[in-house]
């Protein structure tokens, strides 16, 4: 097999969209010809890859994976729902998953080596968007980390273990046992799957997102006829209702329907022997934000 350049790999990879260890070895069967290279691949069908980038892609998977204080959510998207039961897919998004438990970033996730394979993580997506015949992006990667502490997480609308429609991290920081923490984990994932909150807490609102709020109610309270002086105090009072829909620790309790998360935090400590703490927590629902999901 002959040496071949970085140069020419390059080339060649942007003329077929293949993987970079694919084009490699069709580049050394084929003495270095480029054209002959692209015909090589065309027959193994590991050319098609780029000709699919331009469909959408708003079907896949969610993964979930934790290791003690540790949690990742990786999405994987697809264009139909039949190749997320696709058991090579599956695969690929669980193996993907395990991986960026590790990767600092989805960057450094897309280089990573994939198992077996002889190729980084990127490439072997490339390989199964040619083998499968669809269109695929990895397209986002949360990791959350918490010390002293547990990370849980959660699938709905599971199609197999840790894979699903949705995923959810929770990171809880305490000392008290981590087993009970868990289980307190696993309720607080439930409830954020179920109501999608946005923030952590208050402090973490987004200030343009608290004005744009500030200036709708200020036009509703306007609308009152109520006199000037009174409307930032009719403002403000309404504030309440709005961090109580978007802030998890404003939220109620989805278990219980009458709990503040707060006072959930506060109960658990107490009977945990140990102050608990949300540290932070990540949602993923499939195909949210992309252009014609409906998500």
């Amino acid at each position: 097999m002959a040496d071949v350049s970085a140069v020419l790999v390059k080339e060649l990879r942007e003329k077929t969209g293949a993987g970079m260890m694919d084009c490699k070895r069709a580049l050394g069967e084929t003495g270095g010809d480029i054209e002959t290279a692209v015909d090589w691949l065309r027959k193994k069908g590991l050319s098609s890859a780029a000709k699919k980038a331009g469909r959408a892609a708003s079907e896949g998977l969610v993964g979930v994976a934790t290791r003690g204080a540790l949690g990742t959510l990786v999405e994987v998207n697809a264009e139909t729902d039949f190749v997320a039961r696709n058991d090579k897919f599956q695969n690929f998004v669980r193996a993907v998953t395990d991986l960026a438990l590790d990767a600092a970033d989805i960057e450094a996730l897309k280089a990573a080596p994939y198992p077996g394979g002889g190729r980084s993580v990127g490439e072997e997506l490339t390989q199964l968007i040619a083998t499968v015949g669809e269109n695929m992006s990895l397209r986002r990667v949360a990791r959350l980390a918490v010390s002293p502490g547990v990370v849980v997480s959660y699938t709905h609308n599971a199609l197999a273990p840790n894979l699903g429609k949705i995923g959810v991290l929770v990171a809880l920081e305490s000392t008290a046992d981590p087993a009970k923490l868990a289980e307190l984990g696993k309720k607080l994932a439930l409830h954020v799957a179920a109501a999608n909150p946005r923030y952590l807490d208050i402090a973490s609102v987004e200030a343009a997102a608290l004005d744009r709020e500030r200036e709708v109610l200020r036009e509703q309270a306007r609308a009152s006829g109520k006199a000037d002086a009174i409307l930032d105090k009719m403002v403000e009072g309404r504030l309440k209702k709005f961090y109580e829909e978007v802030v998890l620790l404003e939220h109620i309790f989805v278990i219980d329907g009458e709990t503040k998360i707060t006072k959930v935090l506060e109960q658990a400590a107490a009977e945990l022997g140990a102050p608990v703490k949300v540290a932070a927590f990540a949602r993923f629902a499939l195909g949210e934000g992309i252009a014609g999901s409906g998500v």
